[in-house]
């Protein structure tokens, strides 16, 4: 059961949507009246999430994929839209995160970080970018991190990602604004995820410290920008970056 919302009648896709704030943006675009995709690295959890985000919302999809294998990508979406229909929404935030200092970072370490983050999005907006324009609307909301304004010791690989994802987002709103459609980030600071939680004890304890409001935020505290950004009431935001970020970077 389900009641019309702020996107009723629109096709999303949420990247990284099992868990985090991919399934809190889910879920909250399903109970606002969108059609939802589920891109996931395993397939079999992403098709379960879809089944449970499906209860809030009017229909959902599964699908798996590592975001940086284009191949794997246009398999993916190309399911979903053959479910659901052409997507109208696209929410990058798959993700993931690790810390080594430079001095010493395996290359790998580095390519890994920049492919998921900065590849994948450039490869899953690349894919629903067409039928935004041919429909004349659309919205490409990219995950980033306060982290890509302030850095953060042990993670020049993540903090570079995620600014690079904030500069490509700036040149496709200037590309994709004509034709109706917004693309903006959403920098949120240290939200308590499985991702968070998998960095080491002392990082968090670090972390936490600098944060003036004493805590890390909590998922349902970032949906509801990506809710804005994905409405018509977010239609002036153009090349924007929204933080949410307990005080961490103030900007």
């Amino acid at each position: 059961m389900w009641i019309m919302g702020k996107l009723d009648g629109r096709t999303a896709l949420v990247t990284g949507g099992c868990s985090g704030i991919g399934r809190a943006v889910a879920d909250l675009f399903a109970r606002e009246g969108a059609r939802v995709g589920i891109i996931d690295l395993d397939a079999g959890k992403a098709e379960a999430t879809a089944r449970e985000v499906e209860a809030h919302g009017p229909a959902a999809a599964g699908a798996g994929a590592d975001v940086s294998d284009e191949p794997a990508v246009k398999a993916a979406i190309a399911r979903i839209v053959e479910r659901l229909g052409p997507i109208d929404i696209i929410v990058n935030n798959a993700g993931m995160d690790t810390t080594h200092e430079v001095d010493g970072m395996p290359t790998e370490m580095w390519d890994r970080m920049v492919n998921v983050h900065m590849k994948g999005t450039f490869l899953c907006t690349r894919e629903v970018l067409p039928a935004m324009k041919a429909k004349g609307w659309g919205r490409i909301i990219n995950i980033s991190s306060q982290l890509a304004h302030k850095g953060g010791r042990t993670m020049a690989h993540y903090c570079a990602a995620k600014a690079g994802i904030m500069g490509f987002t700036k040149s496709l709103a200037y590309e994709v604004a004509p034709f109706g459609i917004t693309a903006n980030t959403i920098n949120p600071g240290p939200v308590d995820t499985p991702l968070l939680q998998a960095l080491p004890e002392e990082w968090l304890a670090m972390k936490k410290g600098e944060l003036p409001i004493g805590r890390f935020g909590r998922v349902e505290e970032v949906a509801p920008a990506a809710l804005l950004l994905a409405s018509e009431e977010g239609s002036f935001f153009v090349g924007a970056s929204l933080n949410m970020n307990g005080g961490d970077y103030m900007i």
